[in-house]
Protein backbone atom coordinates (compact mmCIF):
# COMPACT_ATOMS: atom_id res chain seq x y z
CA UNK A 1 0.00 0.00 0.00
CA UNK A 2 1.19 3.36 -0.55
CA UNK A 3 2.34 5.64 1.83
CA UNK A 4 3.81 9.15 2.32
CA UNK A 5 7.10 7.41 2.03
CA UNK A 6 6.57 6.82 -1.33
CA UNK A 7 5.07 9.77 -2.26
CA UNK A 8 7.59 12.41 -0.81
CA UNK A 9 9.89 9.87 -2.89
CA UNK A 10 7.76 10.15 -5.84
CA UNK A 11 8.40 14.33 -5.31
CA UNK A 12 12.01 14.18 -5.44
CA UNK A 13 11.86 11.75 -8.56
CA UNK A 14 9.53 14.06 -10.12
CA UNK A 15 11.15 17.37 -9.00
CA UNK A 16 13.97 17.21 -12.81
CA UNK A 17 11.01 16.51 -14.66
CA UNK A 18 7.85 19.07 -13.79
CA UNK A 19 8.21 22.17 -11.66
CA UNK A 20 5.65 22.70 -8.95
CA UNK A 21 1.93 23.82 -10.49
CA UNK A 22 0.78 27.15 -9.15
CA UNK A 23 -2.16 27.56 -6.89
CA UNK A 24 -3.91 31.16 -6.70
CA UNK A 25 -6.87 32.14 -5.19
CA UNK A 26 -9.17 35.20 -7.04
CA UNK A 27 -11.02 37.74 -5.18
CA UNK A 28 -14.09 37.55 -7.72
CA UNK A 29 -14.59 33.38 -7.20
CA UNK A 30 -14.23 34.06 -3.28
CA UNK A 31 -16.88 36.36 -3.21
CA UNK A 32 -19.15 34.14 -5.80
CA UNK A 33 -18.61 30.64 -3.48
CA UNK A 34 -18.55 32.25 -0.01
CA UNK A 35 -15.36 30.85 0.81
CA UNK A 36 -11.18 31.69 0.20
CA UNK A 37 -10.63 29.15 -2.73
CA UNK A 38 -7.62 28.19 -3.66
CA UNK A 39 -7.07 26.53 -7.18
CA UNK A 40 -4.64 24.31 -7.80
CA UNK A 41 -3.61 24.53 -11.51
CA UNK A 42 -3.04 21.07 -12.70
CA UNK A 43 -4.24 22.39 -16.37
CA UNK A 44 -0.81 23.58 -16.74
CA UNK A 45 1.08 20.47 -16.78
CA UNK A 46 3.03 19.47 -19.92
CA UNK A 47 0.24 16.50 -21.05
CA UNK A 48 -2.60 19.30 -19.70
CA UNK A 49 -3.48 17.10 -16.59
CA UNK A 50 -2.59 15.90 -13.22
CA UNK A 51 -2.23 12.21 -14.43
CA UNK A 52 1.53 12.78 -16.37
CA UNK A 53 3.09 13.16 -12.36
CA UNK A 54 1.35 9.12 -11.98
CA UNK A 55 2.92 7.96 -15.14
CA UNK A 56 6.68 9.32 -14.95
CA UNK A 57 6.54 7.87 -11.27
CA UNK A 58 5.67 4.53 -12.34
CA UNK A 59 7.54 3.84 -15.41
CA UNK A 60 10.56 5.02 -13.03
CA UNK A 61 9.93 2.30 -10.83
CA UNK A 62 8.99 -0.05 -12.91
CA UNK A 63 11.94 -2.72 -14.07
CA UNK A 64 10.04 -4.08 -16.91
CA UNK A 65 9.22 -1.05 -18.73
CA UNK A 66 11.58 -1.32 -21.63
CA UNK A 67 9.41 -4.56 -23.35
CA UNK A 68 6.68 -1.62 -23.84
CA UNK A 69 3.73 -0.43 -21.86
CA UNK A 70 -0.39 -0.84 -22.57
CA UNK A 71 -2.49 1.75 -21.20
CA UNK A 72 -6.51 1.95 -21.52
CA UNK A 73 -7.88 5.28 -20.99
CA UNK A 74 -10.30 8.30 -22.30
CA UNK A 75 -7.45 10.16 -22.69
CA UNK A 76 -5.57 11.95 -19.76
CA UNK A 77 -4.32 8.52 -18.26
CA UNK A 78 -3.58 7.42 -22.06
CA UNK A 79 -1.70 10.85 -22.40
CA UNK A 80 0.30 10.62 -18.82
CA UNK A 81 1.53 7.26 -19.60
CA UNK A 82 2.33 8.15 -23.14
CA UNK A 83 4.24 11.06 -21.94
CA UNK A 84 6.37 8.92 -19.39
CA UNK A 85 7.08 6.11 -22.10
CA UNK A 86 8.62 8.97 -24.50
CA UNK A 87 10.59 10.26 -21.66
CA UNK A 88 11.80 6.97 -20.71
CA UNK A 89 12.36 5.83 -24.35
CA UNK A 90 9.80 2.80 -24.09
CA UNK A 91 7.16 1.89 -26.62
CA UNK A 92 3.49 2.70 -25.62
CA UNK A 93 0.30 1.64 -26.87
CA UNK A 94 -3.12 2.86 -25.66
CA UNK A 95 -6.48 1.51 -26.07
CA UNK A 96 -9.48 3.98 -25.96
CA UNK A 97 -13.23 3.42 -25.92
CA UNK A 98 -15.12 4.31 -29.26
CA UNK A 99 -16.17 7.90 -30.15
CA UNK A 100 -12.73 9.24 -28.17
CA UNK A 101 -11.99 13.05 -27.86
CA UNK A 102 -10.15 13.99 -30.88
CA UNK A 103 -7.81 16.45 -29.42
CA UNK A 104 -6.91 13.69 -27.04
CA UNK A 105 -6.23 11.15 -29.39
CA UNK A 106 -3.89 13.83 -31.25
CA UNK A 107 -2.31 14.25 -28.20
CA UNK A 108 -1.58 10.72 -27.54
CA UNK A 109 -0.36 10.46 -31.02
CA UNK A 110 1.91 13.38 -31.25
CA UNK A 111 3.65 11.51 -28.15
CA UNK A 112 4.50 8.60 -30.21
CA UNK A 113 2.06 5.88 -28.97
CA UNK A 114 -0.19 4.10 -30.93
CA UNK A 115 -3.58 4.43 -30.57
CA UNK A 116 -6.39 1.56 -30.93
CA UNK A 117 -10.05 2.26 -30.35
CA UNK A 118 -11.80 -0.99 -29.18
CA UNK A 119 -14.62 -1.75 -26.90
CA UNK A 120 -17.88 0.83 -26.20
CA UNK A 121 -17.22 1.25 -22.55
CA UNK A 122 -14.19 1.74 -20.60
CA UNK A 123 -14.75 -1.71 -19.19
CA UNK A 124 -14.33 -3.11 -22.98
CA UNK A 125 -11.52 -1.31 -23.81
CA UNK A 126 -10.03 -2.29 -20.77
CA UNK A 127 -10.12 -6.03 -22.02
CA UNK A 128 -8.90 -5.27 -25.67
CA UNK A 129 -5.95 -3.88 -24.04
CA UNK A 130 -5.03 -6.96 -21.90
CA UNK A 131 -5.13 -9.22 -24.66
CA UNK A 132 -3.07 -7.09 -26.09
CA UNK A 133 -0.85 -6.63 -23.52
CA UNK A 134 -0.92 -10.25 -23.21
CA UNK A 135 0.30 -11.23 -27.52
CA UNK A 136 2.55 -8.36 -27.53
CA UNK A 137 4.50 -9.27 -24.18
CA UNK A 138 3.76 -5.47 -23.21
CA UNK A 139 3.37 -4.74 -19.63
CA UNK A 140 -0.47 -4.17 -18.94
CA UNK A 141 -0.83 -0.52 -17.14
CA UNK A 142 -3.90 -0.20 -14.44
CA UNK A 143 -5.57 3.65 -14.50
CA UNK A 144 -5.50 3.29 -10.78
CA UNK A 145 -4.54 -0.02 -9.35
CA UNK A 146 -0.79 0.80 -9.60
CA UNK A 147 1.11 2.07 -6.42
CA UNK A 148 3.22 3.90 -8.48
CA UNK A 149 0.20 6.15 -9.90
CA UNK A 150 -0.80 6.88 -6.79
CA UNK A 151 2.19 7.94 -5.43
CA UNK A 152 3.21 10.29 -8.24
CA UNK A 153 -0.45 11.64 -7.81
CA UNK A 154 0.02 12.39 -4.43
CA UNK A 155 2.98 15.14 -5.14
CA UNK A 156 0.32 17.72 -6.20
CA UNK A 157 -1.74 17.42 -2.85
CA UNK A 158 1.63 17.41 -0.91
CA UNK A 159 2.25 21.02 -2.33
CA UNK A 160 -1.03 21.94 -1.75
CA UNK A 161 -0.66 20.67 1.86
CA UNK A 162 2.76 22.06 2.21
CA UNK A 163 1.63 25.54 1.30
CA UNK A 164 -1.38 25.41 3.23
CA UNK A 165 -1.38 22.78 6.09
CA UNK A 166 -4.40 24.81 7.62
CA UNK A 167 -6.97 24.13 4.88
CA UNK A 168 -10.07 22.87 6.01
CA UNK A 169 -10.78 20.64 3.16
CA UNK A 170 -9.75 19.64 -0.49
CA UNK A 171 -12.30 18.73 -3.36
CA UNK A 172 -11.38 16.32 -5.35
CA UNK A 173 -12.72 14.71 -8.61
CA UNK A 174 -12.64 11.46 -9.46
CA UNK A 175 -12.89 8.75 -12.70
CA UNK A 176 -10.52 6.00 -11.33
CA UNK A 177 -10.28 7.52 -7.73
CA UNK A 178 -6.22 7.85 -7.67
CA UNK A 179 -6.59 11.75 -7.07
CA UNK A 180 -8.96 10.82 -3.76
CA UNK A 181 -6.58 8.12 -2.78
CA UNK A 182 -3.21 10.07 -2.93
CA UNK A 183 -4.97 12.86 -1.42
CA UNK A 184 -5.73 10.63 1.64
CA UNK A 185 -2.47 9.12 2.07
CA UNK A 186 -1.00 12.83 2.39
CA UNK A 187 -3.62 14.65 4.19
CA UNK A 188 -3.76 12.16 7.12
CA UNK A 189 -0.03 12.92 7.35
CA UNK A 190 0.50 16.48 6.49
CA UNK A 191 -2.96 18.07 7.58
CA UNK A 192 -4.69 15.30 9.23
CA UNK A 193 -7.48 18.35 9.90
CA UNK A 194 -7.93 19.01 6.18
CA UNK A 195 -11.54 16.97 4.73
CA UNK A 196 -10.77 15.49 1.42
CA UNK A 197 -14.20 15.74 -0.46
CA UNK A 198 -14.70 13.41 -3.71
CA UNK A 199 -16.55 14.17 -6.36
CA UNK A 200 -18.16 12.31 -9.36
CA UNK A 201 -20.79 12.93 -11.65
CA UNK A 202 -23.84 11.74 -10.74
CA UNK A 203 -24.73 10.28 -14.62
CA UNK A 204 -21.29 8.03 -13.53
CA UNK A 205 -21.53 7.11 -10.16
CA UNK A 206 -19.63 3.80 -10.45
CA UNK A 207 -16.78 4.98 -7.46
CA UNK A 208 -19.08 6.66 -5.39
CA UNK A 209 -21.46 4.06 -5.07
CA UNK A 210 -19.04 1.60 -4.47
CA UNK A 211 -17.62 3.70 -1.53
CA UNK A 212 -21.16 4.11 -0.15
CA UNK A 213 -21.84 0.16 -0.23
CA UNK A 214 -18.38 -0.98 0.42
CA UNK A 215 -17.94 -3.11 -2.41
CA UNK A 216 -17.51 -2.99 -5.75
CA UNK A 217 -20.29 -2.06 -8.31
CA UNK A 218 -20.73 -1.16 -11.97
CA UNK A 219 -23.35 1.78 -13.05
CA UNK A 220 -24.33 2.67 -16.57
CA UNK A 221 -21.84 5.66 -17.81
CA UNK A 222 -24.42 8.59 -18.77
CA UNK A 223 -21.76 11.59 -18.00
CA UNK A 224 -19.92 13.73 -21.23
CA UNK A 225 -17.38 14.25 -19.31
CA UNK A 226 -14.66 12.38 -20.08
CA UNK A 227 -12.21 12.08 -16.99
CA UNK A 228 -15.37 10.83 -14.94
CA UNK A 229 -16.60 8.32 -17.56
CA UNK A 230 -15.77 5.39 -15.74
CA UNK A 231 -18.42 2.42 -14.96
CA UNK A 232 -16.35 0.79 -12.80
CA UNK A 233 -15.06 1.36 -9.41
CA UNK A 234 -10.89 0.03 -8.99
CA UNK A 235 -9.93 -1.97 -5.68
CA UNK A 236 -7.01 -0.28 -4.86
CA UNK A 237 -8.34 3.38 -4.89
CA UNK A 238 -11.32 2.51 -3.18
CA UNK A 239 -9.45 0.64 -0.32
CA UNK A 240 -7.41 3.99 0.41
CA UNK A 241 -10.54 5.89 0.24
CA UNK A 242 -12.99 3.60 2.34
CA UNK A 243 -9.95 4.34 5.16
CA UNK A 244 -9.36 8.02 5.01
CA UNK A 245 -12.06 10.01 2.83
CA UNK A 246 -14.55 12.26 4.56
CA UNK A 247 -17.31 12.62 1.97
CA UNK A 248 -18.17 11.86 -1.45
CA UNK A 249 -20.21 13.80 -3.49
CA UNK A 250 -22.55 13.44 -6.89
CA UNK A 251 -22.87 16.55 -9.14
CA UNK A 252 -24.58 16.66 -12.60
CA UNK A 253 -23.16 17.40 -15.57
CA UNK A 254 -25.31 20.80 -15.40
CA UNK A 255 -23.60 21.43 -12.33
CA UNK A 256 -20.15 20.66 -14.09
CA UNK A 257 -20.65 23.21 -17.05
CA UNK A 258 -21.47 25.83 -14.59
CA UNK A 259 -18.21 25.31 -12.70
CA UNK A 260 -16.69 25.43 -16.00
CA UNK A 261 -18.36 28.24 -17.00
CA UNK A 262 -17.28 30.15 -13.30
CA UNK A 263 -13.35 28.96 -13.70
CA UNK A 264 -13.27 30.74 -17.24
CA UNK A 265 -15.39 34.10 -16.30
CA UNK A 266 -14.12 34.55 -12.78
CA UNK A 267 -10.55 32.40 -12.41
CA UNK A 268 -9.07 32.92 -16.17
CA UNK A 269 -9.36 29.36 -16.83
CA UNK A 270 -10.06 26.51 -19.39
CA UNK A 271 -10.73 23.45 -16.95
CA UNK A 272 -12.01 20.62 -18.73
CA UNK A 273 -15.50 19.01 -17.04
CA UNK A 274 -13.16 16.70 -14.68
CA UNK A 275 -10.96 19.84 -13.72
CA UNK A 276 -14.07 21.69 -12.92
CA UNK A 277 -16.23 19.18 -10.78
CA UNK A 278 -14.35 20.05 -7.55
CA UNK A 279 -15.69 23.55 -8.03
CA UNK A 280 -19.54 22.24 -9.09
CA UNK A 281 -18.86 20.35 -5.55
CA UNK A 282 -18.03 22.86 -3.53
CA UNK A 283 -20.79 25.25 -4.78
CA UNK A 284 -22.96 22.27 -4.24
CA UNK A 285 -22.01 22.33 -0.69
CA UNK A 286 -21.81 26.38 -0.41
CA UNK A 287 -23.28 26.58 2.72
CA UNK A 288 -21.75 24.53 4.78
CA UNK A 289 -18.09 25.87 3.61
CA UNK A 290 -19.27 29.51 4.11
CA UNK A 291 -16.15 31.38 5.17
CA UNK A 292 -14.33 28.58 4.99
CA UNK A 293 -10.50 28.27 3.48
CA UNK A 294 -10.45 25.29 0.68
CA UNK A 295 -8.85 24.05 -2.25
CA UNK A 296 -10.16 22.79 -5.61
CA UNK A 297 -8.18 20.87 -8.11
CA UNK A 298 -8.61 22.21 -11.64
CA UNK A 299 -7.36 18.60 -12.54
CA UNK A 300 -6.64 19.28 -16.38
CA UNK A 301 -7.42 21.72 -19.37
CA UNK A 302 -7.83 18.96 -21.80
CA UNK A 303 -11.51 19.93 -23.50
CA UNK A 304 -12.32 18.73 -26.85
CA UNK A 305 -14.33 20.75 -29.13
CA UNK A 306 -17.65 19.46 -28.29
CA UNK A 307 -16.72 20.52 -24.98
CA UNK A 308 -15.66 23.88 -25.83
CA UNK A 309 -18.99 24.26 -27.86
CA UNK A 310 -21.17 23.54 -25.05
CA UNK A 311 -18.67 25.57 -22.59
CA UNK A 312 -18.89 28.62 -24.72
CA UNK A 313 -22.95 28.52 -25.76
CA UNK A 314 -24.97 31.17 -24.02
Amino acid sequence: MTDIRDVLEARALLAPHLPETPMWSYPVLDAAVGARVHVKHENVQPTGAFKVRGGITLLARMPDARRGVVAYSTGNHAQSVAYAARLHGVPCSVVMPENPNPAKVAAVEALGARVRVAGATMVEAARHAGDLAEREGMRLVSPADEPGIIAGVGTLYAEILTARPRLDAVFVPVGSGTGAAAACIVAEALAPACRVIAVQSAQAPAAHDSWRLGEAVTRPVKTVVDGLATGSAFAMTQAVMRARLDDFVLVDDEDILRAQRMLLTEAHTLAEGAGAAALAALLARREEFAGAEVAVVCTGGNAGPAELVRLLAA
